[in-house]
């Protein structure tokens, strides 16, 4: 996201400015979500933007561009398809995100009819389908033409395609002679699983969601293709009709329903802004237990007269809104809590959901981080929740923003099974039995047998290839977790010595399922490739605790050589004298991290596998950089959102490469935050904060002349 300064301070070229940076991110986000089914901001980005660009057009009403985001709806139709015009525009909504919004609605509308506050309105209530808009035109009872919304005034002809969705009848008895019928195609939450596991076995992509997978279903060329795909059809409206389906929205639906079309059970009579509040939670309660995705509840005046009385403004009805649930937050039952062992020992106890979609992204994961966190304590050992532990069988609300891990935010108490117990955190690893221990002013618990625990070793493993560290083409987590299994090997370096124990290698790993002689082959030259590689690559490849990418950058440039390295850790092992204190004196460097990295090269055991991978490396010394005349040196940065000029890699490099502190959480020791477009709570936590925040192109300017 941009950068929100008050619209109050905005001068008029800034504001002018502002315009056209939304106008471009919000026409790519309307082309990514319409037109590509492959959304790159989230939803609740997108309302915040479009709130951002209207906004600012009502404080500067001269500037509204000719191309501006409040006038468009969905995006041009894509190449592929014939064009449709629709008869009558196919609209979108204007949005309600809270309570109050929705009784600013009803004022609105009894303003604008002239009624008074005890007058009765009805309006209708229903779920928001979280799919792709259609428009179905029959003639004469039949099906004949099937139209996306395209950009509201002309679509996509996907005829076709929509004749095979079952939910969709063929032909009409007792329907107006003229008869539009639009709803919203969809995927259910079993068949899309099912459809990602198909697409997985046959080495396709997965969807990130039902709504894209539905809008990529049904935006086929090829109708088989569609065909073979779970789409669903819910109707809720209409366009064109040579004769009225009933006086009143609600009887209109029920008229739907009687000719054939699947409407949704869950649409209700209301009597005003309280009726439809206590709707709207009755629906957000059951959203989890629906089987499909929905992402609010939408109004709408009953009374068919008095929509058209109201009529429209110039890309949504005043007779309908769209009352949208918070975008990061979902309810849904715990079916599990599983213990995850990680690379460094540490017990992660993780949430095992009923699906349920949050922030636009199906979510059946979460984490617990901890014991206390379950207990309802923080690391403080204070109340979070009210006290309320987590328990298996429990009704929990799951928490997503950004690229945040999903987490378990809240407890349903009054939905908690009679049955339900305190979950008890273990004091074994569950993967080789060892003792776990929680030291004193440690949050988690930890698994005491090191590389003998199988979960540690294939961890550390899958980290050692990893793209920060050796990065060894054709060998990733996958091929890890298979070499692991089959006892080729154990530790890092047993990856340099695979193909002399293996005679040429070539004979045995050609056979195996998945490889041939040309990526054996392959394989193998990748990890020779390797063996001559730099000393921070190798400081961080070898997953030693609190030593993450940029603590083994800052220690590679303090000590050079690995030599130098080994030496001032063996004289620090005592973590007292000379050594020591020059350790400690590197900025960034600390007591907890300084320790680790001792303790991991004084453990025998460690250090003795540590010696052999070093003994089959040419480890490169490290470049001492020339910060002089850096203006962003010892200066903590962020990168956040999309980078349009450069990717995030060679970004963070650079920034390195002046002397920068490149962090991936904002705090407030950060020095400046880059956003790009999509940038979200970064960018919001460093306004919080005062941190500046800058764009792509600001930056470039701050480095040019380093």
């Amino acid at each position: 996201m941009t950068a929100t300064r008050p619209i109050e301070s905005l001068s008029a070229e800034d504001a002018a400015d502002e315009l056209a940076t939304l106008a471009k991110i919000l026409h790519d986000a309307n082309n990514a979500y319409h037109t590509a089914d492959s959304p790159k901001i989230s939803d609740a980005d997108y309302d915040a933007l479009k709130r951002r660009n209207a906004d600012i057009e009502t404080r500067f009403p001269e500037l509204k561009r000719s191309d501006s985001p409040t006038e468009i709806v969905g995006a041009a139709p894509a190449d592929g398809f014939s064009k449709v015009t629709h008869a009558q525009r196919m609209l979108s909504l204007g949005n309600a995100f809270t309570d109050e919004d929705v009784a600013e609605f009803d004022v609105s509308i009894r303003k604008y009819l002239g009624l008074t506050a005890d007058q009765p309105l009805h309006y209708t209530a229903e779920p928001k389908i979280d799919g792709l808009s259609l428009s179905l035109r029959y003639e004469n009872g039949q099906f004949v033409q099937a139209a996306t919304r395209g950009d509201g005034q002309t679509g996509e002809n996907v005829t076709a395609n929509a004749r095979t969705i079952s939910d969709i009848p063929q032909t009409l008895s007792n329907a107006p002679d003229i008869l539009e019928v639009r709803g919203e195609v969809y995927m259910s939450h079993e068949d899309f699983a099912a459809l990602n596991t198909r697409q997985a076995e046959a080495g396709g992509k997965p969807f990130a969601n039902p709504r894209n997978a539905a809008a990529g279903s049904l935006r086929q060329l090829d109708s088989l293709v569609t065909a073979a795909r779970p789409l669903r059809f819910f109707a809720y409206a209409w366009g064109v009709l040579s004769d009225p389906l009933a006086e009143a929205q609600f009887d209109a639906i029920g008229r739907l329903k009687a000719l054939g079309f699947q409407t949704n059970p869950l649409t209700a009579l209301c009597h005003g802004p309280d009726d439809m509040i206590a709707h709207y939670q009755k629906i957000e309660a059951q959203r989890a237990a629906l089987g499909y995705d929905i992402d609010g509840v939408v109004y709408k005046v009953n009374a068919l007269d008095l929509q058209g009385r109201l009529g429209f403004r110039s890309t949504t009805p005043r007779w309908a809104i769209a009352h949208k649930f918070p975008a990061e937050l979902a309810w849904t039952w715990l079916e599990a809590i599983d213990i995850q062992v990680g690379r460094t020992g540490a017990l992660s106890p993780v949430a095992r959901l009923n699906p349920v979609t949050v922030g636009g992204v199906v979510v059946s994961n979460a984490t617990l981080h901890n014991a206390d966190y379950i207990a309802g304590r923080d690391n403080k050992g204070e109340t979070i929740r009210e006290g309320k532990d987590i328990r298996v069988g429990d009704w929990v609300q799951v928490y997503r923003a950004g690229d945040v891990i999903p987490k378990v935010a809240d407890v349903d108490l009054s939905k908690r099974p009679s049955d339900a117990v305190a979950f008890e955190f273990p004091e074994i690893c569950p993967e080789c039995q060892s003792p776990a221990l929680r030291e004193e002013g440690d949050a988690v618990h930890r698994c005491t047998g090191g590389m003998i625990c199988p979960a540690q070793a294939v961890e550390k493993l899958k980290h050692f290839v990893s793209r920060a560290a050796f990065d060894i083409e054709g060998l990733g987590a996958k091929q890890v977790e298979q070499f692991y299994s089959d006892q080729w090997i154990a530790e890092p370096n047993d990856i340099f010595t695979l193909k002399d124990r293996y005679g040429t290698g070539l004979q045995q790993l050609k056979n195996r399922e998945g490889w041939g002689e040309k990526s054996a082959d392959n394989l193998f030259q990748a990890i020779e490739d390797k063996r001559t590689i730099g000393l921070a690559r190798v400081l961080f490849a070898l997953g030693i605790r609190h030593v993450g990418e940029q603590a083994s950058n800052l220690l590679a440039r303090h000590f050079g050589s690995w030599d130098t390295l080994v030496t001032a850790l063996d004289a620090a092992k005592e973590k007292s004298g000379d050594t020591w204190d020059t350790l400690l004196s590197i900025d960034g460097v600390g007591d907890v991290m300084a320790g680790s990295l001792v303790a991991a090269f004084a453990n025998d055991a460690e250090r003795a596998s540590i010696n052999r991978l070093a003994a089959s490396l040419s480890i490169q010394d490290a470049e001492q950089l020339d910060t002089s005349g850096s203006s962003v040196a010892g200066k903590t940065v962020v990168f956040t959102g999309t980078l349009e000029k450069m990717t995030r890699a060679e970004a963070k490099a650079r920034a390195e490469a002046l002397g920068a502190k490149v962090s991936g959480s904002v705090s407030a020791k950060t020095d400046l935050v880059i956003a790009g477009p999509g940038a979200g709570s970064k960018a919001k936590k460093a306004t919080d904060l005062g941190v500046d925040v800058i764009d792509e192109d600001a930056w470039l300017d701050l480095i040019s002349g380093a």
